[in-house]
């Protein structure tokens, strides 16, 4: 009775938690349609909707084939309760939350891949160029649909991003679900210590172009292109943020401001969090030289801020494929039982009120990336960095 009881303290404070987040936003459960109940208010329907959960665990205790372990269904319908939020929430067990806390920070390895996920289980946004994933083939969009055994539709995202880090030297084991593959890839991908990526540099239309690739957007990235900018010389930019990453937005609307002197560079709205405008600095201000920017399905997080802004500012062209849709404040609440919940609770929306998390960013100038894959070579041309020269060529400097 004693696990019973802490079963339901814990089911109760993480239901009440989501349910009212959710309830905030008007569309939780798709406003009680999932279980036919239409409450008169907001507390009483949510009081219902637990009600529902404890009738459902209820049956299984007394009617299940078998007599069910109550902490495995309670992990169980916990996971399933975050992950049906969005990517980023995630509800750690004690087990999985201590591991969580008392892991290394730093010398940890890498196998060199940016993961979220998507329909359930994790997915790779972009892989770095040179890791050891890129050196074992792995592609944008591959499926990881177990990492050492266990199905990724069944671990929170923080979970799979801490088994996928280790000592570097050891191995990881992956299973990966590939287009026209009939059963997934397994293989051993060993971790190593990965350096962030050189700011790439290069010059098109004889000096005229300058061509900047930071591969990830953090103060370290930002300051080496604020220094690119104030040395450049009439020259117009093109920023590739193709399969670029950042997990601190703050370096995307800083870079931002580097070419937008006034204006909302971006909200962040939240149901608790007070909503928060980031207005460009005028004194971080660095140039008005023509802008254009390309983005693919790898462009994540802080790289889409920044583009958002561009597009939204009509500061320049955005070009090449849809984003992959990440812009979010995650919040982590300790349970009484050493669980932990990892829940979103604000968003970045960009200056025209568009939710980075929900809908990504659309290219003014959509130029779609070939699929590559056994069956499909790498093409011989770049045809979304043919249209950003092309675009910057006919402006003016």
């Amino acid at each position: 009775m004693v696990c019973v009881s802490r079963f339901f303290q814990r089911l109760v404070f993480v239901l009440s938690v989501a349910i009212f987040a959710a309830l905030g936003l008007g569309f939780v459960l798709g406003e009680f349609g999932w279980f036919g109940v239409h409450a008169g208010g907001e507390q009483d329907g949510a009081y219902r909707e637990m009600h529902v959960y404890a009738e459902v665990l209820k049956k299984i205790q007394t009617d299940y084939v078998t007599k069910p372990s109550i902490p495995k269904v309670t992990d169980g319908a916990l996971h399933g309760l975050l992950d049906s939020l969005d990517a980023d929430s995630s509800y750690l067990t004690p087990t999985e939350y201590k591991i969580y806390k008392e892991r290394p920070t730093t010398g940890n390895g890498q196998i060199g891949i940016t993961v979220s996920k998507r329909y359930g289980y994790a997915t790779i946004v972009n892989v770095l160029p040179g890791s050891p994933a890129d050196q074992d083939h792995l592609e944008d969009g591959d499926v990881i649909e177990a990492v050492e055994g266990q199905s990724t539709r069944q671990l929170s995202l923080a979970v799979i991003r801490m088994m996928l880090e280790g000592k570097p030297g050891t191995g990881v084991k992956l299973e990966l679900v590939r287009p026209f593959k009939p059963a997934p890839d397994k293989l051993t991908i060993t971790r190593a210590a990965i350096a962030p990526p050189a700011l790439a540099t290069q010059e098109y239309d004889g000096s005229n172009i300058l061509y900047l690739k930071p591969g990830v957007l953090d103060e370290t990235h930002v300051n080496e292109i604020a220094a690119k900018l104030k040395s450049a010389k009439n020259q117009k930019i093109l920023i590739d943020l193709r399969d670029t990453s950042g997990v601190d937005e703050q370096q995307g609307l800083r870079l931002a401001n580097f070419f937008i002197k006034q204006g909302t560079l971006a909200m962040l709205v939240g149901q608790k969090v007070p909503q928060k405008a980031f207005t460009a600095d005028p004194a971080k201000f660095i140039t008005s030289a023509p802008l254009v920017l390309l983005v693919n399905r790898g462009t994540y997080g802080a790289a889409e801020l920044f583009a958002g802004a561009v597009e939204d500012l009509k500061r320049g062209d955005v070009v090449g494929e849809r984003t992959f849709g990440e812009g979010s404040v995650q919040k982590t609440m300790e349970l009484p039982d050493g669980a932990a919940l990892m829940l979103t609770v604000a968003k970045y929306e960009s200056p025209s009120g568009s939710k980075i998390q929900d809908n990504a960013v659309n290219p003014t100038v959509a130029v779609a990336q070939p699929e590559q894959n056994e069956f499909q070579p790498a093409p011989k041309t770049d045809d979304i960095l043919n249209k950003g020269i092309s675009l910057l060529k006919s402006k003016a400097s």
